[in-house]
């Protein structure tokens, strides 16, 4: 699912650039994981990516204003813009995410996918099963 979604997201345009998936943060002594990050060379700013295979909770955008702070302290220069954050999940609803942004002060974006699309069909996990019983 997350290299389709990479794929995806690498397909908006010109600019986009993988970094990475899992994205491993330490902080203090706990590691954190984001789920995609970009650097957009035009906009000259990353690209946290969070997927979350449930209808949009107001807690992800706590979990998302922690991840861009981190990126913006440890890992964005000086010269950057102000990281991005875009949690794709699979249903939102209007009323509760604007409630949930209303006083954030950093730039997310919330967007709902078709989770059926990026699931494996039953007939790939027979092949994988069958894969690893030989």
């Amino acid at each position: 699912m997350i290299e389709k979604i990479k794929n995806v997201l690498l397909e908006f345009g010109n600019g986009f650039s993988f970094v990475g998936s899992q994205y491993k943060l330490v902080i203090g002594e706990n590691e954190y994981f984001i789920d995609l990050l970009f650097y957009h060379l035009k906009l000259k700013s990353y690209i946290v990516v969070e997927l979350k295979a449930t209808e949009f909770k107001p807690e992800y955008i706590g979990k998302m204003n922690f991840y861009l702070s981190a990126v913006d302290d440890l890992i964005k220069d000086k010269t950057d813009n102000p990281t991005i954050g875009l949690i794709l999940c699979k249903n939102k609803n209007r009323f509760i995410t604007q409630y949930a942004l209303k006083d954030i002060n950093k730039p997310i974006g919330i967007s709902s996918f078709k989770l059926k699309e990026y699931l494996p069909t039953e007939e790939d996990l027979n092949m994988y099963i069958d894969l690893e019983d030989n």
